[in-house]
């Protein structure tokens, strides 16, 4: 005998018994055998379970996470928003062969001019989280740039009036929502 209880049952007995050390992926209180229904509380994670490489770590974040989480979590009407404004990115790329077919300007004015109003909508859906009195701000200049786009390709005209109404109504709903939550 070597002074150490037999384990039975167990192939892994041996290494099992041995104390954790750097290089083992599974420390002796974590390993198959001790991983039953009633093996994995708090109280196998006491003091006598925690050597140098078994520490838990402890959570930084305060007991209660309610007040954080509303904090952190995105607005309804950054949400609304960031969405109007990617699903206008995607009808202005979609307008800019439109507008080069027309062919009423220049076709670098209008590749221009597209990919300037698209860059535009991309990079104020982006600064919604962050920024968002700037994103309605600039979001609602955009939109009366979207409309005058009108005057190039005229179907623009309809289409920045419906963008600028779904503009309005997930400002107006975005409040709601928040208000009400």
């Amino acid at each position: 005998m070597t002074g150490e209880p037999a384990r039975q049952g167990s192939a892994r007995a041996g290494s099992a018994a041995r104390s954790a050390g750097p290089g083992d992926p599974m420390p002796e209180n974590q390993g198959p055998e001790n991983q039953g229904p009633g093996n994995q509380g708090p109280e196998n994670q006491g003091p006598e379970n925690q050597g140098p490489g078994n520490q838990v770590p402890q959570d930084p974040r305060p007991a209660d996470p309610a007040p954080q989480a509303r904090a952190q979590q995105p607005s309804n009407v950054r949400r609304l928003c960031a969405i109007v404004l990617i699903m206008e990115t995607v009808v202005i790329w979609l307008s800019i062969p439109v507008a080069l077919a027309v062919n009423r300007a220049s076709p670098s004015r209008i590749g221009l001019a597209g990919v300037v109003l698209a860059v535009a909508a991309v990079a104020l859906a982006s600064l919604a989280r962050r920024r968002p009195r700037w994103t309605i701000i600039g979001g609602s200049v955009l939109q009366v740039l979207v409309i005058a786009a009108g005057v190039i390709v005229p179907v623009m005209y309809f289409l920045g009036a419906i963008f600028a109404a779904l503009w309005i109504i997930g400002i107006a709903l975005g409040r709601r929502l928040d208000a009400a939550s």
